[in-house]
């Protein structure tokens, strides 16, 4: 099993916990709880459908619910750990490279943090 933790901004906000506390409780997140279960449990190992590279060490975790296509950014850190930075809706077939540039940022951040608390 790999460990999941949700992304937190320096300010201690999370966008992931923000982006899913506006979803509809029964219509999208079981959906995205049982994708992220997949994900805990297959880490690196999951592809398609499922999970997709971007780029950048950026892969998005692709979730379908009744409200249409999610997508949650991550990266994988340490061995067994999944970094969630945070979520959309996709509403086009592309995916929009400011969500990906967002999750970029995010990553560093969180790597920047981590060598700090190394020291």
């Amino acid at each position: 099993m790999w460990d999941i933790i949700f992304y937190e901004k320096p300010n201690g906000r999370c966008p992931v916990k923000e982006f899913l506390d506006d979803l509809s409780p029964k219509a999208d997140v079981p959906f995205i709880n049982r994708r992220l279960e997949l994900l805990a449990k297959f880490g690196s190992e999951l592809r398609r459908p499922h999970v997709a590279y971007l780029r950048d060490d950026i892969w998005e975790l692709r979730v379908e619910t009744r409200s249409g296509q999610f997508r949650f950014f991550h990266f994988y850190f340490d061995g067994q750990t999944i970094v969630i930075t945070h979520g959309y809706q996709k509403k086009t077939n592309k995916v929009v490279d400011s969500e990906v540039d967002k999750a970029i940022e995010y990553r560093k951040d969180y790597l920047t943090s981590r060598r700090g608390q190394r020291r």
